[in-house]
């Protein structure tokens, strides 16, 4: 009922679900959020897809300002791959690297859409080139966190 709230909570919202994919009819969700009818498992699935979407795009606005900060940028830690399970010996010893990154559009827009690919590809070419001759190090990219 929470995603449906947020999906249906003003003309905005409306427009973005449909958008996304709701396709229900005015007279369902008014039953819905009544609750005199409650949606089948295949309308949950639906309503939990679209309000992702929605909820990932109005995220992705939210970021893509205070990460950029009218161009100053945000300073980042970037964290090499976890090595607990290699063999003592053979571990590396790879430091944390902290450095500003001043270019979040393409990396929140990716994040965005859900385009790995293109994730991928803003790492390697506009990322990687500023850590130096160390990039080698942290080429690899498990996973991405925004904690702004």
């Amino acid at each position: 009922m929470a995603r449906l709230h947020y999906l249906t909570k003003s003309a905005h919202a409306r427009n973005a679900a449909q958008d996304a994919g709701l396709t229900v009819t005015d007279r369902t969700l008014k039953t819905w959020l009544e609750g005199r009818r409650s949606s089948s498992k295949a309308s949950l699935g639906r309503i939990d897809a679209v309000y992702r979407a929605v909820r990932r795009h109005n995220v992705a606005r939210h970021l893509l300002k205070r990460l950029n900060r009218d161009g100053r940028g945000t300073r980042v830690e970037i964290h090499p791959l976890d090595q607990s399970r290699v063999v003592r010996p053979l571990q590396r010893v790879v430091a944390y690297r902290t450095m500003d990154v001043r270019r979040w559009d393409r990396i929140v827009g990716s994040w965005a859409v859900g385009d790995y690919q293109g994730l991928d590809d803003v790492w390697t070419t506009d990322v990687l080139p500023d850590l130096g001759s160390q990039w080698g190090q942290y080429e690899f990219c498990a996973g991405v966190g925004f904690a702004a």
